[in-house]
């Protein structure tokens, strides 16, 4: 085996143990290493090789995080076309993280981590915003700060609709993007 076959195999180990870390965490925040390693098709032995404890695997965990939420906000596009248009696609992005939303959620301290030392698409978010001010797109009786709030209970609200009730992944983020687009929409008067 070279050692670039190595190395693509190491990552891709590291990152199935990160994804069922994240999968399983989503669903048991008290769940045991070995049922991540159980998760992850992997032997205990070898999770500790990648992790050696638990709060490693967590930094690691958050720092995926990050970096998928970033990505997720690159793919939205937040320059393109009107501000809510773009909050919408970035609602819809980050609904796709389903897993990774609901392990935050139910487990804040991640978002404490140095990985998530800076907000989230915190500039563009609030360039966006303020895009949907002068558009008309978006209420400019609501800050960007609220709305990045409003943006995170409808993400929350729909996983855990979908969770609760039987109903697709597509039924629960037409609800929420639904919601968002009537939170946001100017009121005359």
């Amino acid at each position: 085996m070279s050692s670039r076959d190595e190395s693509g195999s190491r990552a891709r180990t590291r990152q199935a143990i990160l994804q069922a870390a994240i999968e399983v965490l989503s669903r048991n925040q008290t769940a045991s290493l070995g049922e991540i390693a159980t998760a992850a098709q992997v032997g205990r032995t070898t999770l500790h090789r990648y992790f050696a404890e638990r709060s490693d695997l967590l930094a690691a965990v958050a720092a995926e995080g990050a970096s998928r939420l970033n990505e997720a906000t690159t793919r939205a596009r937040l320059a393109e076309g009107t501000g809510a248009e773009a909050l919408l696609r970035l609602c819809a992005a980050y609904f796709d993280l389903g897993d990774l939303l609901s392990l935050v959620f139910s487990e804040p301290a991640l978002v404490n981590d140095p990985a998530w030392s800076t907000e989230v698409c915190d500039d563009d978010f609030h360039a966006m915003v303020a895009r949907g001010h002068a558009d008309g797109s978006i209420d400019p009786a609501l800050p960007a700060t609220w709305l990045q709030s409003v943006l995170w209970s409808q993400l929350y609200a729909g996983w855990s609709y979908l969770t609760d009730h039987q109903i697709s992944r597509h039924e629960a983020l037409t609800l929420v993007l639904r919601t968002l687009t009537n939170a946001v929409k100017p009121h005359p008067g």
